[in-house]
């Protein structure tokens, strides 16, 4: 297995994408890490309740059917989500799925009905001093990170690694990876409105002294919805590109419960949009549909998928850095390419 080595198939709107994608996985010999027997998470964003650009569930059923061929038990996996939209509980989360088309396959939701089955497993690197991974993840013999390439409003995109990290485990840890990053009020510019209090998730900002206050309320997971939301641009995320870093340092904690040779990545880069699939929308179009990637590194993976996209877009629109994750992956000895070999299928 080269870890260096991406392959990838165009996206052709005039062919069965589903032929392709089958043959690319053949010609990767993706399924190899799978043995029988083998529990298989196939693990998966299967998208916010109102946002259309997940993965088309026949795709993922296609996956599903190769590994049960292979004599293993596959099962669709994801994680519930810190903030509380429709996906913040396994019960939820599974309507949810349903909803959206993912009702031909076992579910199983890794961290449990609300994120109390998660596994303390030792940080790489002290910008985290713990990483939970989720309970499901850490337990299966192997594992395929199906993921959707996008933008991402806080890490600038959105790929296998931060399927790996954010996907992969408990409330807990998504809320320590966020808090990375710190938050400001500029008190001059304030007009203490309440547009941050309304906007806020958790209702967590406070108006005090005719000024928003943002103490450091443990809860607070530094995401954008306060600052987008004041008129007078008083709030700001400070260290933004700590977050990238953070994300990068998850993954490679989640990595670190596997055997070696025991994961295999898929990246479809279409429907490609400046927002993740975490909300109810789907964001302005990037580019053209691209085509299917697969590989088995994280680093690779995403390196290619960054090569062929307008990444210096989706930095300038969300002011950070795209190639912070795989940058600091690599950083963290893991294997694969910054610039991988790409084998067009």
């Amino acid at each position: 297995m080269d870890a260096e080595a991406v392959f990838f198939t165009p996206w052709d709107p005039y062919v069965n994408m589903l032929t392709k994608a089958r043959k690319l996985y053949e010609a990767a010999n993706l399924f190899s890490v799978i043995e029988k027997g083998d529990l298989v998470a196939v693990k998966l964003h299967m998208g916010e309740l109102g946002n259309p650009n997940y993965i088309r569930p026949f795709f993922i059923k296609q996956i599903i059917d190769l590994i049960k061929a292979r004599g293993a038990k596959p099962f669709l996996t994801d994680t519930s989500t810190y903030y509380p939209l429709e996906r913040s509980n396994a019960f939820d989360y599974m309507e949810t799925a349903l909803a959206n088309g993912f009702g031909f396959a076992p579910l199983i939701i890794a961290d449990g009905l609300n994120s109390e089955n998660a596994i303390p497993v030792p940080s790489p690197d002290p910008i985290l001093p713990e990483v939970e991974v989720a309970g499901v993840i850490h337990q299966v013999q192997a594992m395929i990170v199906v993921s959707h390439l996008k933008g991402h409003p806080l890490t600038g995109y959105g790929g296998a690694i931060k399927n790996l990290g954010m996907g992969c485990v408990s409330k807990k840890s998504k809320l320590a990876q966020h808090r990375v990053v710190d938050i400001e009020v500029d008190e001059e510019l304030c007009q203490a409105c309440g547009s941050c209090v309304e906007a806020c998730w958790f209702g967590l900002p406070r108006i005090e002294n005719y000024k928003a206050t943002m103490a450091d309320h443990p809860q607070c997971m530094r995401c954008l919805n306060c600052s987008s939301a004041c008129p007078a641009g008083a709030i700001r995320l400070v260290g933004r590109s700590r977050l990238g870093m953070a994300v990068a340092v998850a993954a490679a904690a989640v990595l670190s419960t596997f055997s070696e040779h025991k994961v295999a990545y898929i990246n479809f880069a279409h429907d490609m949009s400046t927002f993740c699939d975490c909300v109810p929308f789907r964001g302005k179009p990037v580019g053209p549909d691209l085509g299917i990637f697969a590989a088995f590194s994280p680093l690779s993976i995403d390196a290619a998928g960054l090569q062929r996209i307008d990444y210096q877009h989706l930095d300038q629109l969300h002011d950070t850095d795209c190639l912070i994750q795989p940058r600091y992956l690599a950083r963290l000895n893991q294997a694969g390419s910054l610039e991988p070999k790409v084998v067009e299928i």
